[in-house]
């Protein structure tokens, strides 16, 4: 066998930015503002403003290890340098059918918009979308990244114009309404969380990213800091043009902004903007998934044919297949609120494990050097983590039962994995923290 072929390092502080805000700014917040508006009320915005704070406790967690840890495996290479390999394997089986089941599911909702527009069945057009993009992702990492940069250029064009045309209806509305009190919002937060997944998706770009240990913590506080600022004010903007109830009623929640303010084509417009921004969310999904697959192959506790990485285009062509193939099979069936929720329970327990993570790594290994620190500590212990155990577990509790029941089968049937074929035995490649 010839030597291992490395992935490209194609990309930049730039590229790595947008990636992220791709990611992030996608279907979740053009899918669920509706359905969180009806949980919230016109408190809408704080429930996004809740979600933002810890999604920011994780999002710092992340760029800790990902400066000490650059490579494709992020949350695998991550929990195995502090909690071994077979908890690490579960955490990235978990994050490999979250991102799965995540692109199936948010494909659906493409179609949902195209048929619309088009006539043309659901089930064509979310196969054929994740095929396109699967196929794109194997021509190489700097492609993909110019796509995924241009339609997150075109979904921040839509937030912007949503907060534009709310900026005269400002102040119509009691921002604090919420038909269901506190417990309406916090249910709301945890529902519209959703809308921040995407940043933990940065790290995994590590092995094809110039300066990884600079670039990825910056690009991902980056990407994060822009969302929530447009997250915030086009929920504010959304609940001041049409109030709560109507948002909630709505099956395409922007569109009835535009059209209630500027007529039917802006409405027409909105609807053809989140055909890129689903398209977007599916794309980096997909990617996620491959480069996390390619690193626990790599690592051999996956299949090593996943470990492939193709001679002139350096990326992983069978992993990005099988992660492709994967998600054609979840297109049969799903409901785009219900897969967010399971989606979200995979990440609320990759987060508690990753900021426990943080935490254990500056107890066991304290003088190691990190290019990037989680600012505040006590005695050693950085407290945002602690913050961010908490506030996973907090999220957590407020999903629905079957979807915790469903989730944990899934960490059965990985946990099963791991015991019958993962080494328990870190080797001296999982003890790279200490050196």
């Amino acid at each position: 066998m010839g030597a291992k072929i490395p992935l490209k390092r194609e990309l930049g502080l730039f590229e790595v930015t947008l990636s992220g805000i791709g990611i992030i700014i996608g279907a979740g917040i053009y899918a669920l503002i509706g359905r969180g508006a009806g949980l919230a009320g016109n408190a809408l915005w704080l429930s996004f403003a809740i979600s933002a704070a810890i999604a920011i406790f994780t999002g710092l967690s992340y760029a800790e290890l990902s400066a000490m840890f650059p490579r494709a495996g992020a949350e695998y290479e991550y929990v195995k340098g502090s909690l071994g390999r077979r908890p690490a394997f579960v955490i990235g089986w978990l994050i490999i059918l979250s991102g799965v089941i995540g692109a199936s599911t948010v494909a659906l909702g493409f179609a949902g918009y195209a048929s619309a527009l088009s006539g043309i069945d659901r089930a064509v057009l979310s196969l054929g979308l994740i095929i396109g993009l699967t196929l794109l992702l194997t021509r190489g990492i700097k492609l993909s990244a110019l796509f995924a940069i241009l339609f997150t250029l075109i979904e921040v064009a839509g937030l912007v114009l949503i907060i534009l045309i709310g900026i005269p209806s400002y102040g119509r509305v009691d921002y604090l309404e919420m038909p269901l009190g506190l417990s309406g919002v916090l249910t709301a937060a945890s529902l519209v969380f959703f809308a921040y997944i995407g940043f933990e998706g940065v790290v995994k770009l590590a092995e094809e990213t110039r300066e990884p240990e600079r670039n990825i913590p910056r690009g991902l506080l980056a990407a994060m800091a822009v969302s929530i600022v447009l997250y915030i004010l086009v929920s504010i903007s959304a609940v001041s043009v049409i109030g709560w109830e109507a948002l909630a009623a709505s099956e395409a929640p922007f569109a009835a902004v535009a059209g209630r303010a500027l007529g039917g084509g802006a409405s027409l417009l909105l609807s053809a903007i989140a055909l890129f921004a689903t398209a977007n969310t599916v794309l980096l999904m997909l990617l996620a998934s491959s480069r996390i697959s390619y690193g626990m192959a790599d690592a051999g506790h996956l299949p090593a044919i996943l470990g492939y990485v193709h001679e002139t285009q350096g990326t992983p062509v069978w992993a990005t297949l099988v992660i492709g193939a994967g998600a054609c099979i979840f297109t049969l069936f799903g409901d785009i609120g219900f897969a967010a929720e399971l989606t979200n329970f995979t990440l609320f327990l990759t987060f508690l494990v990753i900021n426990a993570s943080v935490i254990l790594l500056r107890i066991r290994h304290p003088c190691v050097h990190r290019p990037f620190r989680v600012p505040g500590s006590l005695r050693g212990i950085p407290l945002l983590p602690v913050a961010g155990v908490a506030a996973s577990v907090a999220l957590l509790t407020r999903l629905d039962p079957v979807v915790i029941g469903l989730g944990m089968a899934l960490v059965v049937i990985g946990s099963g994995y791991a015991i019958l074929k993962v080494p328990a035995k870190n080797g001296k490649d999982d003890d790279r923290a200490s050196s």
